[in-house]
C-alpha cells in the first residue's frame, strides 16, 4: 500500500501496484517495504504545566513526538503555559505532539488544593479562567464563555460537584459547543451521576470503587477507605450496571491504570495516596470489567516517567491496559488511536489513517499487534506531514530539567 501525503494531511491511500509512474516523478518517495503503518499514538491524560517547567514540558513532548506520540490531551493545568506549548508545537517551534486542553471547573472547597495556587499564580484560584470554582448561583453562560476563551476544547469536572451543577454545567458546555472531561467521582456525585449528567469522558477507574456506595462524602469530608475485595475479579455487579449505561452512551473511560502503580508514588498531578488504596491491579481489574461491557477505553498516563526512560509514558499505560486489565493488543492500539482522538474530540482529524485526515503516523520495524514491546521500534514518526526519525533524537539532559 501507498499512502500520498499533500502538505499536512492525507490525499489518497492506494495499492503499490497501482501507483503512476507519473506521480512517482513529481513526489518524494520514502520506500517502507517490509515495516508496519500504524496511526500517531495519543495520550489522552497528561500535565504539561502543574506547575509550569516549560524546560520539562519540552522535554516530555520531544520524547513524546520522537517516540510516535504525534497528540496529547492535556487534562487541566496553567493554561498560560499550555496556551503556549500547543501554539510552539503546532507552528513547528519545538518537537512535540498536538496538545488539546481543558479549563477546569470545581466547587469553591476544591481551591485549597496547593496545586490550584500552583497553577493561578498572579492570579486568585478559583477566579481565573482556566479554574473556576462554581457553586448554585454561578453564572454558567459567563463561566463556560470564560473557559472557552482560553481556547480550551473541554471543561474538566474535578471535585467538590453535585449531580445537579455536574448536569448544568455540562449541558452549558455542550451547548457552547466545548466537550467535558470529569473524573469518575467529582465527591459527592457518584460515577453513576457523573455519566448520566452526559460528560463525554470519566477518567481514573479506581475512582470507581465509589459507585456502590449509598453515600459519597463531599471534598471536604474524611474519604474513608474503600473495600476492594468486591472488585478484584473484575465482577463487580454495582459496576455491571454502570458499565451497560456507559456503553450505551459511549462514555469513554480514560482508565489512566499505570498512575495508581507503585512506581508513580512521585506523581506530582495527583494527591498522595493513602496505604490500602485502589492500586493499578484493582484499577485493571476494574478497567477490565469495563472493556468486556463494551465501554470505549481510552489510554492516558497521568504521570512522568524518569527522565533517563527514552520512550514516551504512555507505553507504561499501554502495557498496563494488556497486562492488569487483559486487553487484547489490537484494543490496546485503539485505546491509544481512534478511541483516545474521540476523548479528544479530534476523531475526524486523527486516530485513524484515511484520506482527509492529518498525516499523523508511525512507521515501525515490527509488528506491534504481535507484541507491544514493538512500539519500541519506531523508525520515524510523521506528524502533519513532517518527518521525524528515531535516529535524530536527541534527550533533553537532567541537568536542563528543574524539579517540578
Amino acid at each position: 500500500m501507498d499512502v500520498l501525503i499533500n502538505g499536512e494531511r492525507i490525499e489518497r491511500i492506494f495499492p503499490d501496484a497501482e501507483a503512476d509512474r507519473n506521480l512517482l516523478l513529481k513526489v518524494k518517495v520514502i520506500p517502507l517495504a517490509g515495516r508496519f503503518l500504524m496511526p500517531g499514538l495519543i495520550d489522552a491524560h497528561v500535565h504539561l504545566a502543574t506547575p509550569p517547567n516549560r524546560r520539562q514540558a519540552e522535554a516530555m513532548m520531544r520524547r513524546d513526538l520522537y517516540g510516535g506520540v504525534t497528540a496529547v490531551r492535556d487534562m487541566a493545568d496553567d493554561l498560560r503555559a499550555v496556551g503556549d506549548l500547543a501554539r510552539a508545537s503546532l507552528v513547528g517551534e519545538i518537537p512535540g505532539p498536538d496538545i488539546y486542553y481543558a479549563a477546569l471547573m470545581a466547587g469553591p472547597d476544591f481551591f485549597t488544593d496547593k496545586r490550584t495556587v500552583q497553577v493561578s499564580a498572579g492570579g486568585v484560584p478559583g477566579q481565573v479562567p482556566w479554574m473556576q470554582a462554581v457553586g448554585e448561583d454561578t453564572d454558567l453562560r459567563l463561566a463556560v464563555a470564560r473557559a472557552k476563551g482560553t481556547y480550551a476544547t473541554a471543561i474538566k469536572l474535578y471535585a467538590d460537584l453535585s449531580a445537579d451543577l455536574a448536569t448544568r454545567i455540562t449541558q452549558e458546555a455542550h451547548r457552547q459547543h466545548l466537550l467535558v472531561w470529569a473524573h469518575a467521582t467529582l465527591y459527592p456525585a457518584k460515577p453513576s451521576e457523573v455519566v448520566a449528567a452526559g460528560v463525554d469522558a470519566i477518567s481514573h477507574a479506581c475512582l470507581l470503587v465509589r459507585q456502590p456506595q449509598e453515600h459519597v462524602p463531599s471534598w471536604s469530608e474524611p474519604h474513608p477507605l474503600v473495600a476492594l475485595g468486591p472488585f478484584r475479579d473484575g465482577r463487580n455487579p454495582a459496576l455491571d450496571t454502570l458499565f451497560l449505561e456507559m456503553a450505551r452512551r459511549r462514555t469513554i473511560l480514560d482508565a489512566t491504570v499505570w498512575t495508581y502503580s507503585s512506581d508513580t508514588a512521585g506523581s506530582s498531578t495527583l494527591p498522595a495516596l493513602p496505604p490500602g488504596s485502589c492500586d493499578d491491579i484493582v484499577g485493571g481489574a476494574i478497567t477490565g470489567q469495563a472493556y468486556r461491557a463494551g465501554v470505549p477505553i481510552a489510554a492516558g498516563t497521568d504521570n512522568v516517567a524518569d527522565w533517563t526512560d527514552p520512550w514516551p509514558d504512555l507505553f507504561h499505560e499501554l502495557a498496563e491496559l494488556e497486562s492488569k486489565a487483559g486487553m487484547p493488543n489490537s484494543a490496546v492500539l485503539q485505546s491509544a488511536t481512534i478511541t483516545a482522538a474521540r476523548a479528544a474530540g479530534q476523531e475526524h482529524e486523527m486516530g485513524t489513517i484515511e484520506p482527509g485526515k492529518l498525516a499523523n503516523m508511525v512507521i515501525l520495524d515490527r509488528d506491534p499487534t504481535l507484541s507491544l514491546s514493538n512500539l519500541r521500534t519506531v523508525v520515524l514518526t510523521v506528524k502533519r506531514g513532517r518527518i521525524f526519525e528515531r535516529s535524530a533524537y536527541v534527550p533533553l539532559h537532567e541537568g536542563d530539567i528543574t524539579d517540578r
